[in-house]
């Protein structure tokens, strides 16, 4: 499988209207990719306001341009 979003990208995280969701409406950057997991879905190192963080693809959609 290959990765969806590219280096650079903005991206975010949707919310899904769950119990419990955590999701944001935040725009995150792409800055690395990363190799797929025991699963076979590809993850990414997204910049977040606290630093950087490691996150699933299915976990992301890309944010509108601006």
């Amino acid at each position: 499988m290959s990765h969806k979003f590219k280096v650079g990208q903005r991206v975010s995280r949707p919310r899904l209207g769950l119990p419990g969701d955590r999701g944001t409406d935040e725009v995150f950057e792409v800055l690395r990719l990363m190799p797929e997991d025991q699963t076979g879905e590809p993850s990414y190192r997204i910049r977040t306001q606290g630093g950087e963080r490691a996150i699933r693809e299915s976990d992301l959609v890309a944010a509108p341009q601006s």
